[in-house]
């Protein structure tokens, strides 16, 4: 028997990857955009999969894309909020005139 590749498994894949690396060394946003395409990549191959498993090889893929992916949005939350937290210093030792704290 014949099986096909799952559709969208190598995608999500692929973009769960993307979002780890560009999250980590490129900026935050740009890996959350790619870790919800491949969450929705994964999510579609996995209905698919899921309607005729015996059709399709690669699921695999389909769900390692969907791990990498929730740890780059994970990590591109975590940056988000430190960076919040580091302008939001900035801001406070600015506007209270502490400028002792520099020195």
């Amino acid at each position: 028997m014949n099986l096909e590749k799952l559709p969208g498994a190598s995608n999500a894949l692929t973009m769960g990857i993307l979002s780890i690396v560009l999250t980590m060394f490129c900026c935050g946003p740009f890996g959350a955009i790619f870790s919800i395409i491949g969450l929705s990549s994964a999510n579609s191959a996995k209905k698919l999969h899921e309607q005729d498993p015996n059709r399709y090889t690669g699921y695999e893929n389909a769900k390692t894309g969907k791990l990498l992916s929730y740890i780059g949005l994970g990590i591109a939350f975590i940056l988000l909020i430190l960076t919040i937290i580091y302008f939001g210093v900035i801001f406070a030792l600015v506007s209270a005139n502490d400028w002792e704290a520099f020195k």
